[in-house]
């Protein structure tokens, strides 16, 4: 039972199309599931639980198959920070030559932190503050991406007090449906994002006449866990009928940013490969000289990472058996938000035990805690549980509801293990906090 399916093909170091995905999370011969060469359970055994441990030769893979994939037209490839913003990871992705795709001032200031270039960062969200379009003006980033006329004025604004000129793209919501879960979807009339695609074309003008921004470049953002390229496809097509109609009119730009979104294999899910989804992308910009950037976040980090949990009790109900854990929904909230099925196994194949079937619930006090419904498990109090696909949007969502401290994480390089974050002490749970 190993976990070689939970990545499309990727690139292989000869830059040909392997078909052979390589996981370095998987289980053994010797029945223990094992990130590179360390064993879960012995991890667990040593720094507790929950925890999270994620695999560094998975991250560099994935962004291997990104550059492999782009390697023949000028690209960035800009993590989006938001999936997993522990700033070990940033400061790998950053030492690969990575860019950045950030939503906060706060993951800006991360980014730096971890050594990151301000100058490939792009900057996404709705609701930039006054004082972080300022922080990333003195950074110099590479680029705004606009959300709205009302950010495009403020940004000019600020700019022009600061005398100099903001590199912008407007993030075009070309309403395309992508077919996903309607809290990750981006790109329909009735989401938040983005400036429709029957305006857009009006506001690039009106920013063209701008004293304080400069016009570089397009951008475009559909959602999140895409498995098909068809959504794609139709995105791109509206954006590039968009990018022409602007060359038409002498606003010529610089560089297109496709965002990100591609699937990964959670259960049965059959996302396009790196290879696949990049290829028909620079066929549709073919002719074209424009700068080519993408913002994978899900796709670079949720594979590389599992959740591991101790089973804490058994419990027979009436109408289902419960497997209760010490990982609950502050730890992973996936399931309880988005409904997201993950794959949850026994840390060790080896231990003799009577399967059942169970709902796996933490001990948070809502009835929403679980990580999974009806699983086929042997298990036994005291036994280890291994969560797969835990690096995106696990513990970057994670809280301290009910007065829980948050998980420690580790990064695994073969046989070595880095402590990435120190598990949190309950006294940390109000360390910002005072009393009357």
């Amino acid at each position: 039972m190993g976990s070689g399916r939970i990545f499309p093909p990727v690139i292989d170091k000869d830059n040909t199309q392997s078909g052979v995905y390589m996981s370095f999370i998987s289980t053994k011969s010797n029945g223990l599931v094992s990130v590179e060469d360390l064993a879960v359970k012995e991890l667990a055994q040593k720094y507790g639980t929950p925890l999270y441990i994620y695999s560094k030769a998975q991250l560099e893979e994935h962004l291997n198959a990104y550059n492999a994939a782009s390697s023949d037209v000028e690209h960035l490839v800009c993590y989006a920070v938001k999936a997993n913003s522990n700033i070990a990871i940033l400061q790998l992705m950053a030492s690969l030559g990575t860019g950045f795709d950030i939503v906060s001032g706060g993951e800006l200031a991360r980014v730096i932190e971890a050594g990151g270039d301000p100058k490939k960062v792009v900057y996404s969200g709705v609701a930039k503050t006054f004082s972080e379009i300022e922080y990333a003006l003195d950074q110099q980033i590479l680029c705004f991406n606009v959300e709205s006329p009302a950010e495009l004025e403020r940004i000019n604004s600020i700019a022009i007090s600061k005398k100099v000129k903001a590199p912008i793209s407007i993030r075009v919501n070309p309403d395309v449906d992508a077919g996903t879960h309607p809290y990750i979807s981006t790109g329909l009339k009735n989401n938040k994002f983005g400036v429709p695609v029957e305006t857009a074309f009006e506001l690039y003008k009106h920013a063209a006449t701008l004293e304080g921004v400069k016009v570089i470049g397009i951008d475009c953002h559909i959602g999140s866990q895409l498995t098909s390229l068809t959504p794609f496809v139709d995105a791109l097509d509206r954006i590039l009928a968009l990018v022409d109609r602007l060359a038409a009119e002498g606003i010529q730009l610089e560089h297109i940013d496709i965002g990100g979104g591609l699937g990964v294999v959670y259960k049965d899910e059959v996302p396009p490969a790196v290879s696949d989804y990049l290829k028909v992308v620079k066929s549709k910009l073919a002719g074209r000289k424009l700068k080519l950037i993408c913002e994978p976040g899900r796709s670079m980090v949720a594979n590389a990472g599992v959740l591991v949990t101790r089973c804490e009790y058994l419990k027979q109900g009436e109408v289902c058996n419960f497997c209760i854990v010490d990982a609950a929904m502050n730890d992973m909230i996936r399931p309880s938000l988005y409904s997201a099925w993950m794959r949850i196994e026994e840390a060790d194949h080896n231990l003799d035990r009577p399967e059942n079937v169970y709902n796996v619930v933490g001990p948070i006090c809502e009835t929403g805690d679980f990580l999974g419904k009806e699983r086929s498990l042997k298990v036994q109090e005291g036994d280890f549980l291994v969560m797969h696909g835990a690096g995106a949007y696990g513990f970057a969502m994670s809280s301290n509801y009910n007065s829980r401290p948050r998980a420690a994480e580790l990064m695994v390089e073969g046989g070595k293990v880095h402590v990435i974050r120190d598990r949190e002490s309950v006294s940390d749970l109000w360390r910002n906090e005072h009393k009357l």
